[in-house]
């Protein structure tokens, strides 16, 4: 056996190791080049992605871009669904949406609608908030009941001296009065075309929040002043006015100009003082006057005794004018300086008018009602009253 191995030829040997080392440098070669071609494969994939965030980018950037459009994807769920239901009336996502104080999850089954989303319902309160109202200067509070109840102190406990070795006396016990303030129904009704509504670009909780504010600002500025209190909140000027030196609980106590539909021809200006000095210390502090713009043109025409006008405008465009020192509130429902007119108040509208509101807009959407166009009934609840007779005064144009 060993000698046949010895005849062998010992070319074949190195013929076999020749055919290994090809196979290998082939294999590594084709090894090689496939490494290389998903290295180009990946490098590839990747210039084409970074190309596709450019283009985004680029597009996120663009002035053209709708405002809303850049938001859209990264809204909460119910603000979409909000959007859907108003543009569309889809409401199948409203009704799978479970948030917290009172949003869109919860629909109004007795007469249909949904509450607004907090987001389109903080801009109807800033734009109501802004507006020359008397909300501007009014206590303003939330609640959920049906009324609002203030307990007025009409007393004091009383007091005495006592001494070391005296019985006590007994002392007067104050009078509790409760004034109720109910909430009414506000409403308004815009209407938009339902083709308007599909246009992509349009902004239509923007659209619907500066209608649907503009609406209730002009309706409650005007019930603050002038309502009835029949399914509306009760103006200040509604309630009986009585000279300031007679006036008793439940009046608005005013103080006369001297002259029927004037100030006075001799000394204009003091008859602001005697309005000033008419209302107690406590409530000076925080009072402001409340009139129209035509009142206030003439008003800012008023000077002291000693030539300087009474009227000084703010400091800052967000700063209120001032009038003898005190701010003032432009408020165009006011009546006009007119022969008997309670032209112009002065108090501290914060202790002495208070406005009571449920804190949720409820939207229903009416597609039938004004074909082609859709309408949007909006309602909110609000009442107000005077809570403080003692806390605020009027000047009356008028002899007495």
């Amino acid at each position: 056996m060993t000698k046949e191995m010895s005849q062998r030829d010992p070319s074949d040997g190195g013929a076999t190791a020749t055919g290994s080392t090809r196979e290998v440098k082939t294999a590594l070669t084709r090894f090689v080049s496939e490494i290389k071609s998903f290295n180009d494969d990946i490098d590839t994939r990747l210039q084409q992605q970074e190309e596709r965030l450019t283009m985004l980018d680029r597009k996120s950037l663009s002035p053209a871009r709708p405002a809303l459009s850049a938001a859209r994807d990264t809204e909460a769920p119910h603000q979409k669904a909000f959007e859907a239901y108003l543009r569309s009336g889809d409401d199948d996502a409203l009704r799978g949406i479970d948030l917290e104080g009172k949003s869109l999850s919860t629909a109004v089954a007795a007469d249909g609608g949904y509450l607004v989303d907090p987001k389109t319902a903080d801009v109807i309160q800033s734009v109501l908030r802004s507006n020359a109202s008397l909300r501007a200067v009014a206590n303003v509070v939330n609640v959920e009941a049906t009324s609002y109840d203030v307990l007025i102190d009409h007393g004091d406990l009383g007091s005495g001296w006592a001494t070391e070795t005296d019985p006590a006396a007994e002392t007067a016990t104050p009078t509790i009065e409760r004034i109720s303030i109910p909430l009414h129904e506000l409403s308004a009704l815009p209407k938009a075309s339902q083709r308007l509504l599909d246009d992509a670009a349009f902004d239509i909780e923007t659209w619907l929040a500066a209608r649907i504010a503009d609406k209730f600002a002009r309706a409650e500025a005007a019930a603050f002043v002038s309502g009835d209190g029949v399914d509306k909140p009760t103006g200040f000027l509604t309630h009986p006015t009585v000279d300031n030196d007679s006036w008793t609980w439940g009046n608005i106590g005013y103080v006369a100009t001297g002259t029927d539909g004037d100030f006075d021809a001799t000394d204009p200006a003091d008859v602001i003082f005697d309005l000033i000095y008419g209302l107690d210390a406590e409530y000076r502090v925080g009072a402001s006057f409340v009139m129209n713009s035509k009142t206030a043109g003439a008003v800012r025409k008023l000077k002291d005794a000693d030539g300087r006008f009474l009227w000084s405008d703010g400091l800052a465009a967000e700063m209120p004018a001032r009038l003898a020192g005190y701010p003032v509130l432009i408020v165009e429902d006011m009546p006009d300086i007119a022969t008997g007119a309670d032209a112009i108040a002065f108090g501290d509208f914060a202790a002495g008018y208070t406005v009571a509101e449920r804190p949720d807009t409820r939207i229903l959407r009416d597609p039938f009602s004004a074909k082609p166009h859709v309408l949007f009934y909006a309602t909110k609840r609000v009442g107000g009253d005077v809570s403080d007779f003692a806390a605020i005064k009027v000047l009356k144009f008028a002899i007495a």
